[in-house]
């Protein structure tokens, strides 16, 4: 029989395959089982010595599935410290790659059992890569063993750092757009806020141009599910969907071109025209799981977000009943709900019967709005320097009295 005498730099790695191999190898005896086991050693010998990292890494992988199912989180951890720390061995790129996408692809084998530890796996595979797409291809396996192991709330925290992480990454449009779509479906399925959900699913729709119109054509569903998501959502009033040619090409599509009337009319337009769209179109609202009632309460603050746009900067409160459909006692709490949610920004005369607007969201913010806001910074430069020189011509006149004041008495 053949006796192992592993060296001390790899010891840890021989005895993961010894430990691995007697378990693959229990239930045959130890006439069978001990040759075996010494044949896999002196293979995983053989590897570390002729730097066969790969090679070594499979075959520490064989008996993955019996390691998860017979032995204990705290010695699984350990086994899969060494597997994971064979990215650091080899100085090849591509190998090193080819490791990382072997231990991830059999970490997320069976996601149900013991999720958590699995993406702990994972996120110490990572840190250990020094490559900086291998990195990101094992930051993909986590979202997905996320997702289908129901543990997103230990991979959430780390969307904060997604800018950076793709600084670092460096990777190509179709892997940030599978990214952002990935972000985003975790995001939902956890149950998390809404409007981040909708942020990373808008961040996946931007990435598309009108350039490359044949791959927009899979984006269709998700730009449909991004206008639903805004116009559902109670806290979401201004967005950028309007202008993204991923979901412009809604507009003459067969399915969804009722999704995107529906957009322009919660952005562009008031609670008539979504009342008057509604009665013709109940049954397809309905399909997409939208909730009349709640539309109404939304396309209310958006009109009175809407008038508040005017250039006079006041509201009439008898506009404000007729725009919103209300009862004139009800005028003053839908200001206020405007005022809560941050839409608003003003004051109720409620002598004079009229709303004086300081600030307002827009819906949307495009070409338009610039112009208008350029406006108002020249108009506020012009006043701030019409200001200064009232200050300087009213400060000489002040120098010259201190002066005389000062000749008097001496």
């Amino acid at each position: 029989m053949t006796t192992v005498v592993p060296t001390s730099e790899d010891d840890l790695s021989l005895s993961v395959v010894r430990f691995t191999s007697e378990l693959a190898w229990a239930d045959a005896g130890p006439e069978i089982a001990e040759p075996q086991v010494e044949r896999l050693c002196v293979e995983a010998q053989e590897c570390m010595v002729m730097g066969k990292w790969l090679d070594l890494v499979s075959l520490m992988l064989t008996s993955a599935d019996l390691i998860f199912s017979k032995v204990s989180e705290k010695d699984l951890e350990c086994v899969f410290t060494v597997i994971c720390n064979a990215v650091t061995k080899s100085e090849d790129p591509d190998q090193i790659l080819e490791m990382a996408k072997l231990i991830s692809a059999k970490i997320v084998q069976q996601p149900n059992d013991r999720p958590a530890l699995r993406l702990k796996i994972l996120f110490n595979l990572y840190n250990l890569l020094n490559i900086p797409y291998g990195r990101f291809q094992v930051y993909m396996k986590s979202l997905n063993l996320a997702i289908n192991g129901k543990v997103a709330e230990h991979i959430v925290p780390s969307f904060k750092k997604i800018d950076s992480f793709l600084k670092e990454w460096n990777i190509g449009i179709n892997d940030q757009r599978e990214l952002f779509l990935t972000i985003s479906n975790v995001l939902r399925e956890s149950k998390s806020s809404a409007k981040d959900s909708f942020k990373f699913l808008a961040k996946y729709l931007a990435t598309f141009s009108g350039e490359d119109a044949h791959a927009m054509i899979e984006a269709k569903e998700e730009a449909a599910r991004a206008v639903v998501e805004f116009v559902k959502a109670p806290d979401m009033f201004q967005c950028d969907l309007l202008e993204m040619p991923a979901v412009g090409q809604l507009e003459g599509d067969a399915k969804y071109a009722l999704v995107y009337q529906l957009l322009m009319i919660f952005m562009t337009q008031r609670l008539d025209a979504y009342l008057e769209f509604q009665a013709a179109n109940s049954a397809s609202l309905k399909s997409y799981g939208l909730v009349h009632e709640d539309c109404i309460t939304k396309m209310r603050l958006m009109s009175l977000v809407d008038l508040g746009s005017s250039e006079s900067g006041q509201i009439p409160y008898a506009l404000i009943r007729d725009t919103l459909q209300i009862n004139d006692d009800d005028v003053e709490s839908w200001v206020v709900k405007a005022i809560s949610a941050k839409l608003l920004d003003c004051k109720m005369d409620q002598l004079n019967e009229v709303v004086v607007v300081s600030r307002c969201t827009e819906r949307v913010f495009g070409e338009q709005q610039w112009v208008v806001l350029r406006g108002k910074l020249a108009t506020w430069k012009e006043n701030v320097a019409n200001v200064i020189s009232t200050i300087q011509a009213n400060k000489v006149p002040e120098d010259a009295s201190q002066a005389m004041q000062g000749v008097m008495i001496r």
